[in-house]
């Protein structure tokens, strides 16, 4: 028996998304649940939505589709032919399939393939409310052996990584790209999908976040230190070393959800900030004693040319080991 992810494994593409605008060219009442997927996908971003509270306010245009049923059915007349040659060839009556996508959505293309089992998210098609979680990740295996029973497969196919629960039930895994298969644990990443999950994720946008926050706070305290600190250096020290401080707490706490605060972490932590330090110093030293810049415009130069560098020494080095959490 073989399991099967479906986008991009089953089907060329993400049959969701090539749903939706689909949908959007139909019925243009769905326009208006843009901006609001817009915002909940910020919120889940930033980790104060999960996929799935972000997922069922984009399902929310299904509201506007006068006959759900018939939509899927018309886009699966003109999408069907998106099935990747590999799986017709090789598709079995045993096979199942697990995916992230709606279940109202793959129902009628799992018929058309012949697939008896089909193991996706449960999605209300009028009002795109979720019954349990997006069946995504460790989710899979839950749905699989909570419905089957079974606990092992032949063989699994996936084109993410993200699948590697399923991939460790199986006695051979592979990664699909189109219709080119690669054994699991010879699969190595392009740089882009490197940079997409070092960068492209809701903690290191949290971590970008802060560090805006960060800037902000350098430049207020430092403002505020010297009204009364003798020497615009030595003011804008101060200021670091508070908004610094905030930083380490802020970081902590939302973007990588540590239980506790520890004096060794933020040592660690300060340390990442001093070639930053050095620079920022420098530039608002040289500021100072060779431009007419009020102090304020010497710490905003500082900041701007020093956070990306910041961004660069923290996740190279503080956080290198740390795994994301949201």
């Amino acid at each position: 028996m073989n399991i099967y992810d479906f986008d991009k494994t089953i089907y060329d593409g993400d049959s969701t998304a090539a749903f939706i605008k689909y949908c959007a060219k139909r019925f243009h009442r769905a326009y208006i649940t843009v901006i609001p997927t817009a915002w909940a996908f910020f919120l889940y971003m930033i980790g104060f939505y999960t996929k799935t509270q972000f997922k069922e306010r984009m399902y929310r245009f299904l509201k506007y589709i006068p006959d759900v049923d018939q939509a899927v059915t018309d886009f699966w007349d003109t999408h069907e032919g998106n099935i990747l040659d590999y799986y017709k060839k090789q598709r079995r009556d045993t096979d199942i399939i697990i995916s992230a996508s709606p279940e109202f959505l793959l129902k009628p293309i799992a018929k058309r393939l012949g697939i008896a089992r089909l193991i996706a998210s449960r999605v209300d098609k009028h009002t795109g409310k979720y019954t349990g979680e997006n069946c995504w990740g460790g989710e899979k295996v839950i749905r699989l052996r909570d419905e089957t029973g079974i606990t092992h497969c032949d063989e699994f196919y996936s084109d993410s990584k993200s699948d590697q629960p399923l991939a460790d039930i199986a006695d051979r895994a592979y990664i699909v790209r189109r219709n080119t298969l690669i054994p699991w644990n010879e699969y190595k990443e392009s740089g882009f999908e490197k940079f997409r999950h070092m960068f492209l994720t809701p903690q290191f946008l949290m971590f970008i976040i802060i560090g805006g926050i960060n800037t902000l706070a350098n430049i207020l305290f430092s403002a505020i230190y010297s009204l009364f600190i003798p020497g615009t250096t030595t003011a804008f020290v101060a200021g670091y070393v508070t908004a610094n401080v905030l930083a380490y707490i802020m970081n902590s706490k939302i973007t990588f959800k540590e239980d506790r605060l520890s004096i060794i972490k933020y040592f660690k932590f300060f340390l990442s900030y001093i070639p930053n330090f050095l620079i920022q110093t420098a530039i608002v030293w040289l500021t100072s004693q060779f431009t007419p810049l009020p102090p304020v415009a010497a710490y905003a130069i500082a900041a701007i040319i020093g956070v990306p560098v910041t961004f660069v020494i923290m996740k190279l080095f503080t956080f290198r080991k740390t795994k994301a959490v949201m």
